[in-house]
């Protein structure tokens, strides 16, 4: 089985879309467990190239190659987190979203992946969302959690102006905000009004897990 995690990362380093989801489907078939096939291996590989990246061994198209090879990975397995979930107790209903101006939605898709195979209802927005359109779906769906993710120090700002919009909106006090990306610290966090900051998937679980206690 470590063979397998360690294939699994590699080919996420290697930006190898075909291999990552023929490793995803071979985890399956051999029974392994889908949240185990994502922490042990392939979420260990986007980790990897996040690193080479911040030390310049890895550019950008390197990068976008990895987090294609990941998404690849995560189709495969995102059908068996969400039957594995689907018998589970509701551990309650998350908005998800890139926040607006930012494209990047990997880590974010992993955050959603993961959530949803603790039992989350996960309702994943996608990239660049307007601000707007984060409260209108708020609003209609009435979310326990809004996860917003920034990935970029000049996207930041958007995490504050939704939490202050909810605000305004006079919704604040019925959903809990989490943000995370690479820029967003904890500090951050506190400063703006979140209830809550994590800088990978298995804490935002964690985090939501005791927002919702």
């Amino acid at each position: 089985m470590e063979k397998l995690f360690e294939d699994m990362r590699q080919s996420v380093i290697d930006g190898e879309e075909d291999l990552a989801a023929q490793l995803a489907g071979q985890a399956l078939e051999e029974g392994i467990d889908p949240v185990m096939a994502m922490d042990e291996g392939f979420l260990k590989g986007i980790s990897e190239a996040g690193r080479l990246y911040e030390e310049g061994e890895f550019f950008l198209p390197e990068l976008v190659c990895a987090a294609d090879a990941m998404k690849a990975a995560l189709e495969i397995l995102d059908v068996e987190l969400k039957k594995n979930s689907a018998g589970a107790k509701n551990s309650g209903k998350v908005i998800l979203a890139t926040v607006q101006g930012d494209v990047h939605d990997i880590g974010k898709t992993i955050v959603g992946a993961m959530m949803t195979a603790n039992g989350y209802e996960v309702h994943d927005l996608g990239a660049d969302v307007p601000n707007e359109e984060v409260l209108r779906v708020a609003a209609e769906i009435q979310p326990d959690i809004i996860g917003l993710s920034a990935l970029l120090t000049t996207t930041m700002e958007e995490q504050k102006n939704v939490i202050d919009m909810l605000s305004e909106k006079n919704m604040r006090d019925k959903v809990k905000v989490m943000v995370g990306g690479a820029p967003v610290s904890r500090e951050w966090s506190s400063r703006i009004g979140a209830d809550g900051y994590s800088d990978n998937a298995m804490d935002a679980v964690r985090l939501a897990d005791s927002l919702m206690q």
